[in-house]
């Protein structure tokens, strides 16, 4: 008879109450996915397995150094509204998901648990504003990680073929890496099911160039709701992102669940 795997005590969801009465937690990671299509060949979840996979890997390698720290269970709705023509592409609107943080961040306060990472894993998740309108008003610190952002923008060119915006190369490679068997190929090549993520310019060069952003409806822009050539993507590719994601911001865990909260917090 197999043992059952031990309880890993960097995840409130398969925590007990025993062991989170003894543990003086420092700092919470709150992942962020979404419920939305990725092109043909990714499940409506992929943002959220991304979000357990990386949140989970990055609490577990601070947790070895020594961090007192606790993923959240994740969020697995974002805001669709510009997917809104794609069927159970499934919205919630930016105010009611600060609502849901100000909530959790009122509860971590209240449990005295006052450091907060966000961990983003939707591109229609826009939480800086959030950080700013509640910032003084609570005493949780909050940080923000969109990981597919700022997070790993000087490497993505060095691991990827490909610039996507989503269901691309990196994000399949990721599936490929984490989630293999919700990825759909073809029983006899092997090859995606996926279309080649071509996307539609609008009829503005500002727009095109960048110089101007707009909220882009996501039926227009695209043919499947892939944004990014998926075909070169490898699970080595989403291993050596994985990698590079769990070095930096398992670092930042443990210098942040090791600082101390004073006056002049976070200079």
């Amino acid at each position: 008879m197999s043992a059952e795997p031990a309880m890993r005590p960097w995840i409130l969801a398969e925590t007990n109450y025993a062991h989170v009465k003894e543990c003086s937690y420092e700092v919470a990671v709150l992942p962020m996915g979404a419920t939305e299509p990725h092109n043909l060949h990714l499940p409506y979840g992929t943002d959220t397995f991304e979000a357990e996979a990386i949140g989970s890997r990055v609490c577990e390698a601070a947790w070895q150094q020594g961090a007192k720290v606790v993923m959240l269970p994740p969020i697995p709705y974002g805001t669709e509204t510009n997917q809104s023509a794609f069927p159970l592409s499934m919205n919630v609107n930016p105010s009611t998901l600060g609502q849901i943080i100000s909530d959790l961040v009122n509860s971590l306060a209240n449990h005295g648990v006052e450091k907060l990472l966000i961990l983003n894993s939707h591109g229609g998740n826009d939480f800086k504003p959030l950080l700013r309108e509640l910032h003084g008003t609570t005493p949780v610190q909050i940080f923000l990680a969109d990981w597919f952002r700022g997070t790993t923008a000087d490497v993505k060119p060095q691991i990827f073929e490909n610039p996507d915006d989503h269901a691309g190369e990196m994000e399949t490679s990721l599936a490929l890496a984490f989630f293999p068997h919700l990825v759909v190929r073809d029983p006899e090549s092997g090859a995606l099911l996926a279309d080649e993520g071509a996307t539609n310019p609008t009829r503005f060069t500002a727009v095109n160039s960048g110089w101007v952003s707009i909220t882009r409806p996501w039926h227009l822009l695209t043919t499947n709701t892939g944004s990014g050539n998926p075909h070169q993507a490898s699970a080595e590719k989403g291993e050596m992102l994985m990698q590079i994601l769990v070095e930096r911001l398992s670092e930042f865990l443990v210098e942040l669940s090791e600082a101390e909260l004073d006056e002049q917090f976070p200079f």
